[in-house]
């Protein structure tokens, strides 16, 4: 296997839950920027669009939709990134859990609020990665941002809907803590970053973004979600996930598997 990454980036990965990775994607911009294209063209019935009735601006949320995009496809199966993933997680068997775009057009003063990705999800893996790949130019006060060592903490926040409404009402679960107001407190990691360069970072590893305010710049990403090792799909009766994965038919506490959880590098 192609070592694509530095023993550095890997330890800042693991101390961290998030590092930043130069020039991986380099070559496969226009391939991802077609699969985008077409997405905003034509949206899942799931995705979520947003518009900022003050700036003009449109935000659309939308996965699960490498199987009927042939330039996400590519991505998955034929890019470095389940290699990345390998060494990242420190594991050989990768697999796909799902990918992620997330698009904000220019004046889109729509923020991705702090969270984590994990409990949102329906499953569990002893290894998780999200890369996280911009298609444009993000400049340091636009980029995705992480409270450094969260993963670490132990807990689990309660996912909320943009509204700010709990996406499971009565989980258990407590709110996030109010990052923005005292981001002295915390160990804020973010970098200003150019197309072919990605962030890597755990489920667990609380982020959130800026708005995008740019009169003329989108801000558009790929993100994969990978999980490494035996993975199980968890979904108790009444629970609401997301991607909510609608046609799987899964029982909670079966191994993930199936034609939308391909394994991608591994036994």
């Amino acid at each position: 296997m192609t070592a694509y990454l530095d023993q550095d980036t890997i330890d800042a990965f693991d101390r961290d839950g998030a590092t930043v990775l130069r020039g991986v994607f380099r070559d496969w911009m226009d391939t991802l920027r077609a699969g985008v294209d077409r997405n905003i063209e034509d949206p899942a019935p799931e995705a979520r669009i947003y518009h900022d009735e003050e700036k003009g601006g449109t935000f659309l949320s939308d996965y699960c939709n490498w199987q009927r995009i042939p330039q996400y496809r590519d991505f998955i199966f034929d890019s470095p990134a389940a290699d990345v993933g390998a060494e990242l997680m420190g594991c050989d068997r990768v697999q796909l859990f799902h990918e992620h775009v997330i698009v904000k057009l220019p004046n889109t003063g729509i923020p991705t609020p702090w969270h984590q990705d994990q409990p949102y999800y329906s499953v569990q893996a002893p290894r998780t990665v999200s890369i996280w790949v911009p298609l444009d130019p993000v400049p340091r006060d636009r980029t995705l941002e992480f409270v450094g060592g969260s993963h670490k903490w132990g807990k689990f926040f309660r996912p909320q809907r943009f509204d700010g409404s709990a996406l499971n009402p009565g989980d258990g679960l407590e709110d996030i803590p109010n990052i923005n107001d005292h981001r002295e407190d915390y160990d804020i990691l973010g970098w200003a970053l150019e197309p072919g360069d990605a962030v890597a970072f755990d489920y667990r590893t609380i982020h959130g973004a800026p708005a995008n305010n740019s009169p003329d710049q989108s801000r558009r990403a790929f993100s994969l979600r990978l999980v490494g090792g035996p993975a199980t799909f968890i979904r108790p009766e009444g629970r609401v996930t997301s991607p909510p994965f609608p046609n799987v038919t899964l029982t909670s506490g079966a191994p993930l598997s199936g034609p939308d959880f391909p394994i991608l590098r591994g036994a």
